[in-house]
């Protein structure tokens, strides 16, 4: 069963978890997301996310964000910028989630 991103959710966003997918093995990066309209339920406004590499995703202007579940989803790009974080706040955003 597929999770939705929010109850409101127009027929053309894309927000699909994949928790079955291998392990991502390359370095994760982080995300604040500065957009949440239609997704106030799933996304926090200026929260940082960790972004899961997605070739194909990026292709379609997509990024694909962790959420407190542990499950990953994907989002519009331009909801989120991206950011560098000193080694150890990354630590801990990866231990959270």
């Amino acid at each position: 069963m597929k999770r939705m991103a929010s109850a409101g959710k127009s027929l053309n966003a894309r927000s699909t978890s994949t928790r079955s997918r291998k392990p991502v093995t390359t370095r994760r990066t982080f995300a604040v997301c500065v957009r949440n309209e239609g997704y106030e339920a799933s996304l926090e406004r200026n929260k940082i996310y960790v972004v899961l590499p997605d070739e194909d995703a990026e292709r379609d202007g997509d990024v694909r964000v962790v959420d407190e579940s542990g499950e990953d989803y994907l989002f519009s790009a331009d909801r989120f910028v991206a950011i560098d974080v000193p080694s150890s706040v990354r630590a801990s955003l990866l231990k959270a989630s």
